[in-house]
């Protein structure tokens, strides 16, 4: 089936035109007329609440600072692994005599035990020797329990993955030889970017009356045309605060948007959402089929989580489309679905149940919630490229230190900053200039109204972060 929408989409624009007045004079029934028309006085509301923010409300908080840039470490992993790839080469040289070349750089000593596995046949052996020590050295010596070498198992040039599990010694031999390994970890920044618009309107409009009863999102209603502009002004700024967050991208090196705005280097931009979830987490195609492949999907996807953090709790932000899949597979997993509902997630309730609309549900040891994400479903924003059809974000907190306070404190894996301090407090900042509606800043006949703000997304422990993508 398919549904074809006729006519076209009335899109703001910043100067007078025909197309912004109503007017009787282009039919029979215009202004010579000697009888009144019925006139509607209020506006019809054809595309409901047009506002797309609320995303960042729900996920995370809002927090101030007063620098330029915000720094912050995460932890590495704990365990010793090394596996194939151009960085992270492991490859049995000779199997005959056991000599593996691994990494340089790499932790692993002498008397460790390591699980050897070619993905076809998994060995248990012992590093007897690592040659040229310190142990940066790319080569070291296994020996196989179960075998007389490694060779049993394993040819030459063989990929493998490796990891530690343990160490063996003998009775009064020496201690544990080498390095000792020492923690690492990875530091990542963020800047905030000023976001700035305005609106203007002249003494002379601001003091006319219309016949239309106008309304808009933030509650503002009246006769006089300004009223409505200014609050749309105002609601599409708050949407811009949060899609700058989610769309903004760092300035790369060569970028020549530092040079339009005065900066240096690669001063410009900010880590928006969707940038760091494809530099730093993960990336899938998931939901996208039938229900017995969404099981499969699902499954992949909890894997994913066991080898990331293993964060119980996570809250998916999908479209429409994705969202009525996972309602389908969902129903399909309950022998008390019926006509589309499911109360097995709901402790078998029907009055906890939600028709086609779950809040939530529990696989393996994982509670997810999911609700559908205003932003990916407009048609004038993400739903009008209709590229990205989710993101998992993780709704647990991370112990991080603040050197405003001066200790650890707990933050959500996603928040916002904004510059703040005790002389200015740019999180939403608005003023008014000129000579009309009540300010008397300058002779310009007209009221200007002033919008700012300065702000970043902070996204800790991007790699427990999933976008699904087309």
């Amino acid at each position: 089936m398919s549904i074809n929408f006729q006519g076209t989409e009335a899109l703001p624009v910043k100067k007078a035109l025909a197309s912004n007045y109503l007017n009787f004079t282009d039919g029979t029934s215009d202004w010579s007329q000697q009888y009144l028309p019925e006139l509607y006085e209020q506006e019809v509301e054809r595309y409901g609440n047009r506002s797309i923010s609320s995303f960042l409300r729900m996920v995370g908080a809002e927090m101030p600072m007063a620098s330029d840039q915000i720094v912050w470490s995460e932890q590495n992993r704990l365990h010793l692994s090394y596996g194939t790839g151009s960085d992270n080469t492991c490859v049995i040289t000779t199997a005959a005599s056991g000599l593996v070349t691994i990494a340089a750089g790499h932790a692993i000593r002498v008397g460790q035990l390591v699980i050897i596995s070619d993905g076809t046949t998994t060995t248990k052996g012992y590093v007897s020797a690592i040659p040229s020590l310190p142990t940066d050295s790319t080569t070291l010596t296994v020996l196989p329990y179960d075998a007389a070498s490694l060779d049993t198992n394993y040819a030459d040039a063989a990929q493998i993955k490796l990891f530690v599990f343990g160490s063996e010694f003998a009775k009064g031999q020496s201690g544990m030889q080498g390095d000792t390994i020492s923690p690492t970890f990875s530091t990542f920044t963020n800047k905030p970017v000023i976001i700035k618009d305005k609106f203007e309107i002249s003494g002379s409009d601001s003091a006319q009356i219309g016949w239309v009863e106008v309304s808009g999102e933030a509650g503002q209603s009246g006769y006089l045309w300004y009223i409505k502009a200014e609050g749309e002004t105002r609601t599409r700024f708050e949407d811009y605060l949060e899609m700058t967050l989610v769309e903004s991208e760092k300035g790369g090196t060569g970028n020549t948007v530092d040079s339009a705005l005065g900066s240096d280097g690669d001063a410009v931009g900010t880590e928006g959402l969707f940038s760091a979830i494809e530099t730093r987490g993960h990336i899938a195609t998931m939901f996208d089929s039938t229900v017995a492949d969404t099981t499969a999907d699902v499954g992949e996807l909890i894997a994913k989580l066991d080898a990331q953090g293993a964060i119980e709790e996570n809250m998916f932000f999908l479209n429409r489309e994705r969202n009525l899949k996972l309602d389908d597979w969902l129903a399909s997993q309950n022998s008390y679905g019926s006509g589309g509902t499911s109360y097995g997630v709901f402790e078998n309730s029907e009055d906890m149940a939600l028709n086609l609309g779950f809040s939530g549900f529990r696989r393996g040891s994982y509670d997810f919630y999911k609700t559908d994400w205003k932003y990916l479903n407009d048609g004038q924003t993400r739903g009008f490229i209709n590229d990205i059809k989710g993101v998992l974000v993780p709704a647990g907190t991370s112990s991080v230190y603040d050197q405003s306070l001066g200790k650890n404190i707990r933050r959500p894996f996603l928040h916002v900053r904004y510059r703040a301090s005790e002389a200015d407090d740019r999180r939403m900042k608005s003023w008014v200039t000129g000579s009309v509606g009540g300010a008397s800043t300058s002779d310009l006949d007209a009221m200007e109204v002033h919008y700012l703000s300065e702000r970043c997304l902070v996204v800790q422990a991007a790699n427990n972060f999933v976008l699904f993508n087309a």
